[in-house]
């Protein structure tokens, strides 16, 4: 293995980890979103406030490396994707910062009414950022990202039918990992209710991303024949049908109440999916235009990145790792905190 594939399958890696860590984020907005008025939505908001206020700034940590690596490693892939689907990249970016500014002032406000657009804001960037970002990459998947400086159509290379079945793909994989990712912090937090609560959501989640999959496969033979071909062979139909049947146990296992394993099973469906997409496109970085071997920076250079992505994951990994586990050990909750659910009004 070259190089260069090492760099493609590490940037493959990185970018399934945001799926898994910032998606769980995202999807949380979405259901902060579709909690309902401000009675009855506010003891899931307070569950999603302390669930996520400890790791949500911290996952973003995947997104850098994912850009870095590509603009280093990379760098015609990095110059195509950008110059070409830029305003799906500036609406990513948007729903982003967006997001945490509606996250982060909502709390400290206290003007009702404010707090509601705070709220707002925060979910309806986090539907925003994931499906656009989403849609940039069904744009590289079915081919209408081209070699070049704004060598594409800047609309129809992200508005195009497998651009909106990764958007769509992107937004119900989000909610689902982040119900049950919710489902589990509620138990760990004592409210059984909202446990029955988020355990139906992410049952209802868990359908949607399996009937968007097989839906998606239609959308793709008609549009995207190269990832499609690439889905049925391989390592791409080994981690395609992985990410169906995780996807398919997890439902199964929060819906009948299992309580263990359930995280790990919804981050191995979407990690899976993410992966079956890459593993599907080989050998290309742009179908069916750029390989990964033609569109490799200086062989120095990537010599060099490989070091340091090393380095960083190192030093990164294990620091996650210990945030991680003093969240789940709820080390990080502050004293205002630990009574944020039983202040907040009954719904």
């Amino acid at each position: 293995m070259s190089s260069a594939d090492v760099m493609a399958l590490v940037l493959l890696l990185a970018m399934a980890a945001y799926a898994c860590a910032g998606g769980a984020d995202f999807g949380a907005g979405f259901w902060d979103l579709t909690a309902g008025g401000p009675d009855g939505g506010a003891r899931p908001r307070a569950l999603v406030d302390g669930a996520m206020a400890p790791v949500w700034e911290a996952n973003h940590v995947w997104l850098v490396f994912v850009l870095i690596i590509t603009w280093t490693g990379f760098p015609q892939v990095f110059e195509a994707v950008v110059s070409t689907t830029w305003i799906a990249v500036i609406l990513t970016g948007l729903g982003i910062v967006l997001r945490g500014v509606g996250f982060a002032l909502r709390k400290p406000t206290l003007q009702a009414a404010r707090r509601r657009r705070y709220g707002a804001v925060f979910g309806l960037a986090s539907i925003v950022a994931p499906f656009f970002l989403a849609a940039a990459v069904g744009g590289v998947a079915s081919g209408r990202v081209p070699v070049g400086n704004r060598a594409g159509d800047p609309v129809t290379s992200w508005l195009n039918p497998t651009s909106l079945l990764f958007g769509v793909l992107a937004v119900a994989s989000t909610a689902f990992i982040a119900a049950v990712f919710l489902a589990s912090d509620a138990r760990r937090f004592g409210e059984p209710d909202l446990e029955t609560y988020f355990q139906r959501r992410a049952v209802a989640a868990g359908a949607a991303v399996l009937v968007v999959a097989l839906f998606g496969l239609l959308v793709l033979r008609a549009d995207a024949r190269h990832v499609f071909d690439g889905l049925l062979a391989g390592w791409g139909l080994v981690l395609a049908v992985t990410a169906l049947v995780a996807a398919a146990a997890t439902s199964w296992l929060v819906g009948r109440g299992v309580r263990r394993g359930t995280r790990v099973t919804a981050v191995v469906a979407l990690a899976s999916l993410v992966l079956a997409w890459g593993m599907a496109q080989r050998p290309y970085l742009l179908p069916t235009s750029l390989t990964i071997a033609d569109g490799a920076g200086d062989p120095d250079t990537l010599r060099w990145l490989l070091i340091v992505t090393a380095v960083a994951i190192v030093v990164v990994a294990p620091a996650l790792a210990l945030l991680y586990r003093l969240d789940l050990a709820d080390r990080l909750r502050a004293d205002h905190d630990a009574d944020l659910l039983e202040d907040a009004p009954d719904g």
